[in-house]
């Protein structure tokens, strides 16, 4: 249950099926070369597999910012549907909370959509807190 950075193409390319239950809208085709472009801005992709299969993605950014200073940043965290309830969020969490303590980060934080009850409630189980409204706006 140990997360791993993936590296290679094929590790991405396996991220997709899990990473599509949140992110439906990003097509398996263009997911590699999406990611790759991500990477150029910071972005990192980690998974945990059981059996041979992907069953947790994190997508997140280590950056610094006037109001956070250096943090971790999770872009995106997804448990596959049929993996939920084993652990594997939680073992994802943990690794996260390490990564950011090795890197000197002083936050770890995320957003999460407001229908997302169920992660909100792992969220405040896994001691992250309700610390601000995020605010959005389409551009055409």
């Amino acid at each position: 249950m140990n997360p791993k950075q993936a590296k290679n193409d094929a590790e991405i390319g396996d991220c997709h099926a899990v990473m599509a239950e949140l992110r439906p809208h990003v097509p398996k085709e263009s997911f590699v070369d999406l990611i790759r472009m991500m990477e150029g801005e910071g972005y990192r992709l980690a998974y945990i597999r059981d059996d041979g299969a992907v069953v947790a993605v994190a997508g997140y950014r280590i950056h610094t910012t006037l109001f956070m200073g250096k943090n971790l940043y999770v872009d995106d965290l997804v448990t596959a549907e049929s993996a939920r309830s084993k652990g594997y969020g939680r073992a994802m969490v943990d690794w996260l909370r390490d990564l950011a303590r090795q890197e000197n980060c002083r936050f770890l934080h995320l957003d999460s959509g407001t229908q997302r009850h169920r992660a909100h409630r792992f969220y405040l189980r896994e001691g992250l807190d309700i610390a601000s409204f995020h605010f959005s706006q389409k551009l055409d």
